[in-house]
């Protein structure tokens, strides 16, 4: 290719990154506005005629104004359209907190957001979907697979939670218990109902970009069967990955059946070796994860490892029913609180 092709390849280059740039900036800015305008008119109508008139009058009021305006202006003005806007000025009334999040988060997220009654549930959801990127689809995926409340966060107290989470926004700094979750759903693996711990890391491996979502962006795999040798003998991590926002490297250590206590010695040991010789300068301390089939949780808490670097999980390779999941984890939530609250007394 002579030299003339070249450079108009370059310029093409050039000036499609300068486009694509452009249109990216404009869509920012559009969303920001949009954003902006539907939290302003919810304000509007609930400070001005929702909250300084009797109930069922400030309604008829708010349905009549969404007859006139979409006419004007389109059905994003109609009834359910308004009533949204008013409730989206009454979960997220402090506009600082609405123009830091639409940088990242479209009209559509929030939408999704809005149905959520608990504020703490709320505010983990637009802050994570915020930080790591989430679409509207795996938003939507995440409160659909109960994510909050299989996130270790969900199992201290809304104060901790809200500290963390707003030095997650601010600093872009995780905490562990934001990263940790249990039970795992790894049902994409497509497991038959005998496997093999080499059949769990194989699947895992060919299906590494789905493994990667249900454990969270920013999560970067470096190897499989990470393999030092001590005092000549050979040890092999099962999969070691880096986490960005957290700063570390992440081991997990796979296992087919119940959890058992020998298993802490042996992270430990990992965990040790990595700290000494693969810790990069300036990175945190590194952290694992035990996945296992089944775990017991009076074991789990006796070794205290419902805090610290090293933390249990359960994987599910099926999906079980949300009512039934639901119910197990909000009694895991319980009791984690009620042993918190009892911890604290004494």
């Amino acid at each position: 290719m002579n030299k003339r092709f070249q450079s108009i390849d370059k310029y093409y280059v050039d000036i499609s990154s300068t486009i694509d740039k452009c249109k990216q900036s404009v869509q920012r800015a559009v969303n920001d506005a949009m954003v902006m305008l539907y939290w302003t008119i919810g304000k509007y109508l609930t400070c001005n005629v929702l909250d300084n008139t009797k109930a069922e009058y400030g309604q008829k009021v708010v349905e009549e104004l969404a007859q006139k305006l979409t006419v004007n202006y389109g059905k994003n003005f109609g009834r359910a359209a308004l009533f949204r806007m008013i409730q989206f000025y009454r979960e997220f009334p402090d506009d600082q907190i609405v123009a830091t999040l639409s940088r990242q988060l479209t009209w559509s997220h929030f939408v999704v957001l809005l149905p959520i009654e608990d504020e703490t549930k709320r505010n983990f959801y637009a802050v994570m979907c915020s930080n790591e990127n989430w679409s509207v689809r795996t938003l939507r995926e995440r409160r659909k697979s109960m994510l909050f409340e299989r996130t270790a966060i969900s199992k201290k107290s809304d104060e901790t939670i809200k500290k963390d989470l707003a030095v997650l926004q601010s600093e872009n700094k995780m905490s562990p218990d934001l990263f940790y979750r249990d039970p795992y759903i790894l049902d994409f693996l497509g497991l038959k109902n005998t496997y093999s711990e080499e059949d769990l890391e194989n699947a895992i491996l060919a299906e590494l970009e789905n493994f990667i979502l249900e454990m969270g962006s920013d999560f970067a795999f470096l190897a499989r069967q990470k393999h030092f040798i001590l005092d000549g003998k050979d040890y092999y991590i099962d999969l070691l990955f880096y986490h960005r926002t957290l700063h570390r490297l992440v081991v997990i250590e796979l296992k087919l059946g119940e959890f058992e206590p020998e298993y802490k010695g042996q992270v430990e040991l990992y965990l040790r070796w990595l700290s000494k010789y693969e810790k990069a300068e300036g990175e945190e301390e590194p952290v694992a994860l035990i996945l296992c089939a089944e775990k017991s949780q009076q074991t789990v808490e006796l070794l205290e490892l419902d805090k610290g670097n090293i933390r249990v999980g359960q994987y599910l390779t099926k999906m079980p029913p949300k009512e039934i999941l639901g119910q197990k984890l909000l009694q895991a939530i319980e009791h984690a609180k009620q042993s918190q609250s009892i911890k604290t007394k004494k």
